[in-house]
């Protein structure tokens, strides 16, 4: 084998290494979307705030 291929071989463990990256990769791209989501909620939600009591102040 090549020395690349054997480095994406892994010694025989490479389908195990590699979509155990890969899960990882998916699970923490998808924590940084929540992450935003809920940001932007949050953030929604006091401008929401902010508007209802400025219009009970009027």
């Amino acid at each position: 084998m090549s020395g690349i291929a054997e480095f994406f071989h892994a010694g025989g463990y490479g389908f195990y290494i590699w979509s155990s990256f890969g899960m990882t990769v998916l699970l923490m791209g998808g924590e940084v979307i929540a992450v935003k989501n809920q940001h932007r909620t949050i953030l929604q939600r006091l401008s929401r705030m902010v508007r209802i009591n400025t219009a009970e102040t009027d």
